[in-house]
């Protein structure tokens, strides 16, 4: 099964009480393409890059795992944002991003079974319009998944903002979103509220990252939480994303099913290995997911447990 990524490239420079700054190749989108590639999986990755020291790095991290980098358009310079951690590991970012896709971006051959897009290149103008029309233009052919990774310094007002995320929501077949994209995007209500709202514009399958506290599928027939491991947190970067490239992966082996028709079983493990992919990340420095072997052996060794398991 192939994958297309749409979005965009960001260095990530972390900033961390009582050590210097270090440069980690970023952005969702890479992060969750680079996490595909470390899986096996076959990547391309539709997405602008400058030619600085920067954009140096992060396409040599790509390739490194496989990524087949399509350029739409060169930036001045390579999208940037500083990563500050507490002392938990818990990042917040300060951002130097533009976003210029081109209006007739490059289109990959062969055609992608699976497109994912997400962040910032999704609800950022002008290049959010190239990459929802190219979108638009794949959806007959291939699946698509979508992960809203809200930025509030970017994102504009946020009525504004929930309607470009609930266009990019009704394109998809798939979704994932974090409890602070969704504290964000609407405040006061639930994430099984939340996920109700979107199943109703169209996808099939629903998730919803809460960090330590978990994580949970909601589809029209099943709703499943499960636990998070426990294990010891260098920080938290690209853990989100490695968790979504685990889910593409894992859904990867059923291509061609109904989304929709996935049981209450299936979601419970493509959760249990999601998030273990999402331990391995946590646990060392910048967003460095696992690949294969690594997380065969992180979903032997994690005690994963689901939580509760609801039919409908």
């Amino acid at each position: 099964m192939s994958f297309l990524v749409i979005g965009e490239c960001v260095a990530d420079i972390v900033r961390a009480p009582g050590t210097p700054d270090r440069v980690h190749p970023g952005g969702s989108p890479a992060n969750v393409a680079y996490g595909l590639g470390r899986l096996g999986r076959e990547v391309a990755l539709l997405t602008q890059l400058a030619d600085d020291d920067a954009g140096r790095l992060i396409g040599d991290h790509l390739k490194g795992a496989g990524v087949r980098l399509e350029v739409g358009g060169v930036p001045a310079r390579t999208p940037s944002a500083v990563v500050a951690l507490d002392a938990q590991g818990r990042a917040t970012y300060a951002f130097d991003i533009a976003w210029t896709l081109e209006a007739e971006p490059v289109r990959p051959a062969p055609a992608p079974a699976h497109v994912h897009m997400g962040s910032i290149a999704a609800v950022t103008e002008p290049g959010a319009t190239a990459v929802l029309a190219l979108v638009e233009g794949l959806r007959g052919r291939a699946t698509v998944s979508y992960d809203p990774n809200v930025r509030p310094a970017l994102m504009g007002d946020q009525a504004g903002a929930v309607a470009r995320v609930e266009r990019c929501v009704a394109l998809s077949d798939l979704v994932k979103a974090s409890d602070e994209d969704l504290a964000w995007l609407y405040p006061g209500a639930s994430p099984l509220e939340v996920a109700a709202r979107w199943l109703d514009l169209g996808p099939a399958v629903v998730l919803v990252t809460s960090g330590a506290d978990g994580s949970l599928a909601v589809t029209r027939r099943a709703t499943v939480a499960a636990n998070a491991p426990k294990v010891p947190v260098v920080d938290t970067v690209g853990a989100g994303d490695s968790f979504m490239s685990a889910v593409l992966d894992t859904l990867a082996f059923r291509a061609g099913e109904d989304l929709g028709g996935l049981g209450a079983e299936y979601l419970a493990r493509l959760l249990r290995r999601a998030a273990a992919a999402a331990a391995v990340t946590v646990s060392r420095a910048g967003a460095q997911p696992p690949d294969r072997g690594e997380l065969d052996a992180a979903g032997e060794e994690f005690d994963l447990v689901v939580r509760s398991v609801r039919a409908s």
